[in-house]
């Protein structure tokens, strides 16, 4: 009966300790904010049927949990100035791609993996269509980039968010939002 009061005891002040941290949550805005400050990395020149491509990502949007999946949906707005001999052309490219976020616990980051191509339409002087091979090269860009780069990181000069980041964290995907919630271990 001793152990039980004493068990109990250690478990209510464990709850009372992580009081105000039960849940941390992030949204798309905030997301969103995070991707377009990197948007610089995302220039580069690829080659493109042995031609140079210079490619450009404009603008990204967010939706976290569309259709209450446990996805990352981001809309990809980018340009590519084909060269030519002595003409370039540019090429308007928007890209609909979707991954699975996950949280890593030692970069106290969300990254996104298994990175999936949904729709893309493309507009290059007069001609729309699919050009699967910029696809191919602008999913190239942005897989390696998701690699390395995170879509959100926890902000370890905030005291509240340092110890949440101590305990184990599940992440769960809601409409709108990624949350984290600390795993109890008994």
């Amino acid at each position: 009966m001793r152990i039980l009061i004493i068990i109990a005891a250690l478990f209510l002040s464990a709850c009372s300790s992580t009081q105000g941290l039960s849940l941390y949550s992030f949204t798309n805005t905030e997301v969103e904010s995070v991707l377009s400050k990197q948007l610089p990395k995302l220039s580069r020149e690829v080659r493109l049927l042995g031609m140079p491509v210079q490619f450009d990502v404009n603008d990204l949007s967010v939706n976290i949990g569309p259709d209450n999946r446990d996805v990352v949906a981001l809309g990809v707005d980018s340009s590519a100035e084909i060269k030519v001999f002595t003409f370039k052309y540019p090429v308007s490219l928007k890209l609909q791609i979707e991954g699975s976020p996950f949280y890593d616990s030692e970069k106290k980051a969300v990254f996104l993996r298994n990175i999936k191509l949904l729709d893309s339409s493309i507009d290059a002087g007069g001609f729309s269509g699919d050009l699967g091979v910029l696809n191919n090269e602008a999913m190239e860009v942005i897989n390696t980039f998701l690699e390395t780069n995170p879509v959100y990181e926890l902000n370890m000069n905030d005291p509240k968010i340092a110890l949440l980041s101590k305990l184990p964290l599940d992440m769960k995907v809601v409409e709108g939002a990624i949350q984290l919630i600390p795993r109890l271990q008994f």
